[in-house]
């Protein structure tokens, strides 16, 4: 086996034990939660936003050093992933105080997000 052969093999093994501890944080989120939904947003050379929201209106997110592996992650848990996050799948987040400071705070001269 070439060196390159052997990178990219050591890659994959990387990349699935990711995909499978993403799954287990996405699956103890979701049963939590009375189950999960996501969406998988891009952040550039960071990776893959994987967003959840679960039955229960709580939300929260991972991130993924990849696409493929925020996919691999989402499968493996079982959820449901939608293309965007509007209408009728955002709307079923619900934010509390800590959410509308952090959003909103700075903006509008309240509490710092420090």
């Amino acid at each position: 086996m070439t060196d390159a052969a052997d990178a990219a093999g050591a890659d994959t093994k990387r990349a699935d034990r990711k995909a499978a501890r993403l799954a287990r944080e996405i699956t103890a989120f979701a049963k939590k939660h009375g189950g999960a939904e996501g969406q998988l947003a891009h952040i550039g050379q960071a990776g893959t936003r994987i967003v959840l929201v679960g039955s229960d209106g709580a939300w929260g997110d991972l991130v993924a050093p990849s696409h493929p592996v925020a996919e691999a992650a989402a499968g493996k848990a079982g959820i449901t992933l939608h293309e965007s996050f509007d209408g009728e799948f955002a709307a079923r987040v619900r934010t509390g105080p800590y959410e509308w400071t952090r959003m909103a705070g700075i903006q509008l001269g309240g509490p710092s997000n420090g």
